[in-house]
């Protein structure tokens, strides 16, 4: 047999490679990783493509929202429950998560211990924002201090920023006088029903609409805003929306600080799902997750938000709780017996 040199090995094993390549297609194999692993050689395969969204910064959180003004029976059960289905990473909520309204200590500590045992139940941590029925009054304050710390916080979460505001930072004797009107409101309530409220003084008042955020309060958030300048995006929570006053200015440093940075506001107390833009960002006010409902708003429905933050931006997903349900076919936590939106 005739020798071969070593050009000729190097020519036939150059050929050998092209005939196995011609053999497999001309096109690449997708790239194999731990994570996603197949037996297709041919360079045609029955999916898109591998390019998959799992990028390890990438994260579901969850909000959910109002359960006050008259709560529910059983639907933040529910919520808990679909919720656990859910699986988000944590969640959040804009306040108004007990009745409150009152200087009863006990009756606060009944509420609150209620509140809590329900809220374990869930499998993601659960981060609190207080309402106006959370922090009715100066004693009420001073009951969430006890139990919970601190009114208004902020954490870092996977590179992104969370602001959790106060809306009912009066002073004491503010928060007083609108604790009073508060009282003889719903003293109407009780006698006319949610229909007269708006002729109250409480519900024409100013600060029963938008808040009040306080000068120290912003100068905090603009101090922890300057020093996480890094961050991929802001969420800021509150309850009520504090924008929506004309002459606010607290609120407006905040924004001022965060202008030219991706964020998103959420708030809620209206009851009514409503989104708007505004300095080109996402205002979102939520409706309820229990709460009471008013017919006459177009959605004043029950449902729990999923926002999913990745590095090429927010994806946000309401869902009606009267949609979600589990394997079986059906709600969970018996929330086929229950309305969700549409209530009389």
């Amino acid at each position: 047999m005739r020798r071969l040199n070593a050009a000729g090995l190097l020519a036939v094993l150059f050929l050998s490679l092209a005939c196995a390549s011609h053999q497999q297609g001309s096109v690449p194999a997708d790239p194999q990783s731990s994570e996603f692993r197949h037996d297709i050689s041919t360079g045609a395969k029955p999916w898109t493509h591998s390019n998959f969204d799992n990028n390890e910064d990438t994260f579901t959180f969850a909000l959910f929202s109002d359960l006050t003004g008259g709560e529910r029976e059983g639907i933040f059960a529910v919520a808990v429950e679909q919720l656990n289905l859910l699986r988000p990473e944590l969640i959040l909520n804009v306040g108004d998560l007990i009745e409150g309204g009152t200087r009863d200590r006990a009756q606060l500590e009944r509420e609150w211990n209620s509140f809590d045992q329900r809220a374990r139940g869930t499998r993601a941590p659960v981060f609190y924002t207080g309402g106006n029925h959370d922090l009715t009054n100066p004693e009420m304050w001073a009951v969430w201090d006890e139990r919970y710390g601190r009114r208004y916080y902020h954490f870092v979460y996977k590179d992104t920023l969370f602001l959790v505001m106060d809306t009912e930072d009066n002073t004491p004797e503010v928060q007083w006088e609108l604790s009073r009107i508060r009282d003889e409101s719903m003293v109407v309530v009780k006698e006319k029903g949610w229909g007269a409220f708006p002729a109250t003084a409480y519900g024409k008042s100013t600060l029963r609409q938008t808040g009040q955020v306080s000068a120290e309060q912003a100068a905090y958030f603009t101090r922890v805003i300057d020093a996480n300048t890094e961050v991929k995006h802001t969420f800021v929570l509150l309850h009520k929306p504090a924008w929506r006053r004309a002459d606010e200015e607290n609120f407006a440093a905040v924004e001022d600080a965060l202008n030219g940075r991706p964020y998103t506001v959420f708030a809620g107390h209206e009851h009514d799902y409503q989104h708007e833009l505004r300095r080109e960002r996402d205002y979102i006010l939520l409706g309820t997750t229990g709460g009471v409902q008013n017919a006459s708003k177009a959605m004043a429905i029950d449902h729990v938000t999923l926002v999913t933050v990745a590095d090429d931006g927010v994806a946000i997903a309401n869902l009606r709780m009267s949609g979600i349900f589990d394997k079986t076919g059906v709600i969970p936590a018996k929330g086929d017996t229950l309305c969700f939106e549409d209530c009389k």
